[in-house]
């Protein structure tokens, strides 16, 4: 199956911080798989240097062939141009912890603004697929309303609609649910649930176990800047080897 990422080795410093300590994980195109460890550990971190909001200082990140941030000459990368990384990004779809959405922007306008903007796309084509993403995610008939009249799980499937609409080949997550009321969880995992049934290519940051060990194809657990174990959900949740995500897990799933 073919590669949609392959991170090589990737490092990440914050001043005297060292937040990446080289990084390796790869996924390939259909897969799901969950990322999962203490706070801090660099999950967050990770999720925003594969689509280069946040610059990687060692290593490399491959997405769907091409490596991210960076022309590769010879073995030297050189930075790219700001619109070439907006380039890139078009093909990745992120949900952040909260929403970000724009709340002056009507449901159906915050969804229809990049493709418009972005992709120059005919304002009656993104509507047309705006209003049919809005029904996917169970909020078609919230298209003329504001953010600030939804709930959090709402605005969150909202995030995903918007994501979407840009028709990206990978979508990442970064802890999706965690700003949510417990009893507005289900309704964003439902939606997850269908992305990966469909065969969305996702990268989840979760502390979601129940989810992870349903959906995901592999689940990696990082810690201090690692990826301490990686496997199949059912040996990496049920009987991890590496001591760190022992202890975790022994915890979260008291």
């Amino acid at each position: 199956m073919p590669r949609m990422v392959e991170a090589i080795d990737v490092q990440k410093h914050y001043g005297a911080l060292h937040v990446l300590r080289g990084i390796n994980l790869s996924v390939d195109e259909g897969e799901v798989v969950c990322i999962l460890g203490p706070s801090g550990s660099g999950k967050s971190t990770f999720l925003r240097c594969i689509n280069h909001l946040e610059k990687i200082d060692g290593g490399v990140i491959w997405v769907h062939g091409e490596v991210m941030g960076y022309h590769l000459r010879g073995d030297k990368l050189h930075e790219m141009h700001d619109r070439d990384v907006q380039r890139q990004r078009r093909k990745i779809g992120m949900v952040f912890q909260h929403f970000d959405l724009f709340p002056h922007l009507t449901v159906l306008d915050n969804v229809t603004i990049g493709p418009i903007r972005v992709k120059k796309e005919p304002r009656i084509r993104a509507v047309e697929r705006a209003t049919a993403l809005l029904a996917r995610v169970g909020l078609g008939d919230k298209s003329n309303v504001y953010p600030a009249q939804l709930s959090g799980g709402q605005k969150q499937r909202v995030a995903i609609a918007r994501a979407l609409a840009m028709e990206p080949l990978l979508m990442l997550f970064d802890e999706p649910t965690s700003a949510l009321d417990p009893e507005l969880v289900g309704e964003v995992l439902d939606v997850m649930r269908d992305l990966a049934t469909e065969g969305t290519t996702m990268i989840v940051v979760t502390h979601e176990i129940g989810f992870a060990r349903e959906v995901a194809d592999r689940v990696a657990f990082m810690a201090d800047g690692e990826v301490r174990e990686i496997g199949k959900p059912e040996e990496v949740l049920s009987n991890p080897k590496d001591e760190r995500a022992q202890t975790f897990l022994a915890r979260v799933l008291q």
